[in-house]
């Protein structure tokens, strides 16, 4: 059973604001990863109206987005969420590597918890399967979002207190 399906592991989200950037490139996939994400936040108990979605046209985008996105301090977190499928030529690798490396210097240069949940994978079939119900990769990055929001606004106040 994965944490995501334990609801005892369900991290306290409660007054949390999170926003969630998807590709709509490959949208009957993503779509699945939101729901799944979505499902996982209400079941932290972020509220509807703390949930944000940002739509872009494709994997490559989101680190530009997550970044101006995180720029306007309105969320505790931000979930990434997108699909690229390995095809006959390298571009897989170009964009699996750019969006991976983007995603984390953004989180890194805003001390903000931007999480992973694009999936690079080499077939349909495996996107699909991380896409179910069952075994959503969006609902695990939506599950580390919370865990690390709060996870940072401990750390924030331990220095605050280390200040004093």
């Amino acid at each position: 059973m994965t944490p995501a399906a334990q609801p005892n592991l369900w991290p306290d989200g409660a007054g949390l604001k999170i926003g969630v950037v998807v590709s709509r490139f490959h949208e009957a996939l993503t779509g699945r990863l939101v729901v799944g994400a979505l499902d996982a936040l209400s079941k932290c108990g972020v509220l509807p109206e703390a949930i944000e979605v940002f739509r872009v046209p494709g994997a490559f985008e989101i680190p530009g987005a997550v970044q101006q996105i995180g720029r306007l301090g309105r969320f505790d977190a931000l979930v990434c969420l997108g699909v690229v499928i390995q095809g006959e030529t390298p571009h897989f690798h170009y964009i699996s590597s750019a969006v991976s490396h983007g995603v984390m210097q953004v989180g890194l240069e805003l001390g903000l918890p931007v999480t992973f949940g694009v999936l690079t994978v080499a077939t349909l079939a495996q996107a699909d399967a991380r896409s179910t119900s069952e075994n959503n990769k969006g609902a695990e990055a939506a599950q580390a979002a919370v865990e690390m929001a709060r996870q940072y606004q401990t750390l924030r106040q331990r220095r605050a207190a280390d200040r004093k």
